[in-house]
């Protein structure tokens, strides 16, 4: 029997790689292949992900939605079987379980839920934190319960993670012990994220050269170690019991000594193997597809069939949502906001007096609405005859109405003046014109001023010429935000004829002056090209500037004499967000001048620790 651990760092982008899932599995070759961080939630779990013939699957996503945990971890079995039921293969599970402490699938507050034999000491709500980001898979094989494991990661200064950490092993040991004083057999599989000795990490001392072990199944995806292969040894297989002859009183007889025929990283799944043209320099010149790991396997040998049993109830297979036969819980409720966003913010209605009543998002809302593409949004549902027939409409809608009609005073607007106010587009070619060019920068500050005062003097000439050359009505001017104040200003307290002759002052232009107008907009036209050119030229020339002025600042390494790469410190601390320069080649050992050279400089003065 062979048994392959392989942390594929996104199920999804292993089976793209591969092409279809089952290429994956069989290039294994094996009968259990345990997978870890498959970063795949519940929801997610499609037939072309879940579902492969000839395997059936077993799978534990993430249950909670703390900050950057969602969609995160995620362990899958696969068994190779002949058949799903009235089977003897011992590859086919007996039973399965999702988690360790025995308490997923039970509600917090289920008080009835009994904890696994041994976890007795510990509260009910460490062991459902410990058990809530979908990290363990456990499968009985009769002879043998086998351990799925992606153990978290703790960075250095993250006390809360290793506290997590802690306590996820601790717990995970006292379940190892309770099965052992059971006399059962125990297989532990997986990226358990510990490298247990010196010799297992590539950094551990001056001596590591000495060793000539390189077998490692990590490497730093962000620093090109795999070019030199300068990684740790953190996915494992460990065993642990008596041996199946039923000898084990006899000095020699044990699991690991009867059974484990071989151990051994499969290196034909690394990403970067010798012989390969891509070189790091800052980054991989191609991208290489694959993991950050390579897989472990194991093959057991001398190991009978079981009695008689079919598939444990929590393969995937049982799963309606990998049928597509379920709805989620998750795509309810977001269409359910969905629609209380909008009908919160759905405020405007039709008057007794033909004017229109809006509040501060009216406009907003009917666009959104217009562009809406929410499953099963009907646009007739905001009708006010919709409404008043669907009482769970209006349960929420009157509530929503109310607030807001508390925070934003209706304003109204005659229909036959709506048409004169800026449109979207005039408002957008109003902001794009007030931009601001590279070159500005580069200037006094009384300078970017004046040319903001001149761009502002150009939109509004610009304006005026297409009011000039266009034959709309009066009934949609588009006229500036400064007018539109000067008019109404000057039209409070006039009636609705005499304000509309007010705008024609404004806005109209004389029927006279149309020739000279056409005349002026082309010469406006050739200027603008005239100035848009050299702004671009003018533009080009101070890119280059920076640009050389970037390359001639950044410093050499002095292994090499290389130019340098430059990084942010993301580790919240002091230094956090703060630029320094580092060696662009690969991280490797010491002792290869080929590798970086450990060169390190902070990007300015101030951005060293003080």
């Amino acid at each position: 029997m062979k048994i392959v651990t392989y942390n594929v760092n996104g199920l999804r982008q292993r089976v793209s790689q591969f092409g279809s899932l089952p290429k994956l599995l069989n290039s294994f070759d094996a009968d259990i292949i345990c997978i870890q961080e498959t970063k795949l939630r519940r929801q997610e779990l499609a037939a072309d992900l879940a579902i492969a013939d000839g395997y059936e699957s077993f799978f534990s996503c993430t249950h909670t939605s703390g900050k950057g945990r969602t969609g995160y971890s995620g362990v899958a079995t696969f068994c190779r079987v002949k058949s799903a039921f009235s089977s003897v293969e011992v590859a086919l599970p007996v039973a399965a379980e999702e988690g360790f402490t025995g308490l997923l699938g039970c509600s917090r507050k289920d008080e009835a839920a009994s904890v696994t034999e041994g976890l007795e000491e510990f509260s009910r709500e460490e062991l459902h934190h410990v058990d809530s980001e979908g990290r363990c898979i456990i499968t009985d094989h009769a002879h043998f319960v086998l351990f799925n494991l992606y153990g978290p990661r703790a960075g250095d200064g993250d006390t809360e993670r290793i506290q997590f950490k802690l306590n996820f092993f601790k717990i995970l040991e006292k379940r190892w012990e309770s099965l052992l004083r059971q006399g059962r057999r125990i297989l532990v599989v997986g990226d358990l994220n510990i490298a247990p000795c010196a010799i297992d990490r590539c950094d551990a001392g001056p001596n590591f050269e000495k060793n000539e072990r390189d077998a490692f199944t990590c490497w730093p995806s962000n620093t090109g170690a795999e070019q030199f292969n300068y990684g740790t040894r953190i996915d494992h297989i460990l065993c642990a019991g008596p041996c199946i002859h039923g000898e084990h009183d006899v000095e020699g007889h044990n699991l690991v000594t009867c059974h484990v025929k071989e151990c051994d990283i499969l290196t034909e799944y690394k990403r970067w193997k010798p012989g390969n043209t891509p070189r790091w320099n800052g980054g991989w010149n191609t991208k290489l597809e694959g993991s950050d790991h390579a897989p472990v396997y194991t093959c057991l040998v001398d190991i009978p069939d079981v009695s008689v049993h079919s598939t444990p109830s929590l393969a995937a297979r049982y799963l309606p949502m990998v049928h597509g036969l379920q709805q989620t819980l998750a795509s309810v409720l977001m269409r359910r906001q969905d629609s209380k966003q909008v009908e919160s913010h759905v405020v405007s209605g039709s008057s007794t007096d033909g004017s229109i009543i809006s509040g501060g998002c009216s406009h907003g809302v009917k666009r959104s609405m217009a562009n809406s593409d929410v499953l099963g949004t009907d646009m007739s549902c905001c009708s006010s005859d919709q409404d008043s027939d669907n009482p769970i409409l209006n349960v929420g809608h009157s509530k929503d109405l109310t607030e807001e009609a508390a925070c934003n005073p209706p304003i109204a607007f005659n229909k036959q003046y709506v048409g004169s106010l800026p449109n979207k587009e005039t408002r957008k070619k109003a902001r794009k014109s007030l931009q601001l060019s590279l070159r500005s920068f580069f200037q006094k500050s009384s300078n970017i001023d004046k040319g903001v005062d001149n761009s502002a003097t150009d939109i509004s000439t610009s304006q005026a010429v297409a009011l000039n050359s266009s034959n709309q009505s009066l009934e949609a001017p588009v006229i500036d935000d400064c007018r539109c104040s000067i008019m109404q200003n000057e039209t409070n307290g006039i009636s609705s004829s005499q304000g509309r002759e007010k705008l024609d002052c404004l806005c109209s232009p004389k029927k006279n002056d149309t020739n000279g107008s056409a005349f002026s907009q082309g010469q406006e036209e050739r200027d603008r090209s005239y100035l848009e050119k050299q702004k671009n030229g003018d533009a080009l020339l101070q890119w280059q500037r920076i640009q050389q002025l970037m390359q001639n600042s950044i410093p050499l390494c002095k292994g090499h004499r290389e130019p340098c790469i430059s990084r942010v410190v993301k580790k919240p601390g002091p230094t956090f967000g703060h630029r320094f320069y580092v060696c662009a080649r690969a991280e490797g050992p010491s002792s290869n001048p080929e590798a970086n050279c450990g060169y390190f400089r902070w990007a300015s003065m101030k951005s060293r620790p003080k």
